[in-house]
C-alpha cells in the first residue's frame, strides 16, 4: 500500500501535470507526469498509474505533433560522429551506421532535457530480405524489421512515423501475456522508457494497470468476520 506521504506526493505532481497540460507546456508536463509515473509504479500503486498514464500520453502526443507539423519538416539523416554536447535540432531525425541505438537515445534525451520537439529514430544495415531494422534502446531494446522507404536516401515523413508506430507495435508484441498483470506491467514500463512515443503502448499499459490493480484486489488477505484473516482468490500467473 502507498504511504500516505507518498501518495500525496504523486498526486501532487499529476495535478502540476495537469496544469502544465492546461497552460501547454507539453515538456513540463511529460516530465511531471512521467516522474508520478514513476512513484506510483514503484509503489505498486496501479490505481494512480492508470490515472497518471492519459495524461503522460497527450504531453507526449502534442510533442509529437509540434515535431511532425514543423513548416517544411523532412527526415533529417545523421550518420557523422556525434559530439558529446550534440544539439538536435526540432524535425525528424533518422541515425544510421555507424551511429547505433544508444546514440539515438542519447540525442532523444538530450532534446527532452533542452525542450526541443524533435523525433529520434535509428536504423541499422539492411538485412539480406532487403528489410530495414529499426532500433529503440532503454531499459529494454525494441526492434523492428519493415520496409524501406521507396527513397533509401530520403525517407519521407510518412514512412519515419509509420516506422515510429511499427517499432511500438513490436513492443507491445514483446509482452507476455502469459504473465500476472502485475509482471506485464513491469515488462511496459521498461519498453515505455525505449519507445515513449507509441499512444497505443500508454493505452497498454493503462489496461494491464487496470488488471493488476484488480488482481491485487482480488489477491488481498480479507477478514472472515472473526477477527482473522484469509486469503483472497489468487490472481492469474504466469
Amino acid at each position: 500500500m502507498t504511504s500516505p506521504a507518498k501518495a500525496a506526493r504523486i498526486e501532487e505532481l499529476m495535478q502540476k501535470a495537469q496544469s502544465s497540460l492546461k497552460a501547454t507546456k507539453w515538456f513540463e508536463a511529460e516530465r511531471l507526469a512521467q516522474r508520478a509515473l514513476e512513484m506510483a509504479h514503484s509503489a505498486g500503486d496501479f490505481g494512480r498509474m492508470r490515472k497518471i498514464v492519459l495524461p503522460l500520453q497527450e504531453a507526449r502526443r502534442q510533442r509529437m505533433q509540434l515535431a511532425a507539423t514543423l513548416k517544411g519538416v523532412r527526415v533529417k539523416q545523421l550518420s557523422e560522429p556525434l559530439e558529446e554536447d550534440h544539439k538536435v535540432a526540432p524535425g525528424l531525425h533518422m541515425l544510421q551506421p555507424p551511429l547505433v541505438g544508444a546514440d539515438a537515445r542519447r540525442v532523444r534525451l538530450s532534446a527532452l532535457q533542452r525542450e526541443v520537439p524533435a523525433l529520434i529514430l535509428c536504423r541499422e544495415p539492411t538485412t539480406q530480405l532487403g528489410l530495414i531494422p529499426i532500433v529503440a534502446i532503454g531499459l529494454l531494446t525494441v526492434r523492428a524489421r519493415i520496409d524501406p522507404p521507396d527513397k533509401l536516401n530520403a525517407p519521407s515523413k510518412e514512412w519515419f512515423l509509420w516506422a515510429l508506430e511499427q517499432v511500438g507495435d513490436a513492443a507491445i508484441g514483446m509482452i507476455d501475456t502469459g504473465m500476472d498483470a502485475v509482471r506485464q506491467v513491469d515488462t511496459a514500463m521498461c519498453l515505455l522508457d525505449a519507445i515513449p512515443e507509441h499512444e497505443q503502448l500508454h493505452t497498454t499499459l493503462g489496461s494491464l494497470c487496470e488488471q493488476a490493480e484488480m488482481e491485487m484486489r482480488d489477491s488481498a488477505p480479507k477478514d472472515d468476520g472473526l477477527g482473522t484473516s484469509t486469503p483472497a482468490r489468487q490472481g492469474s500467473k504466469g
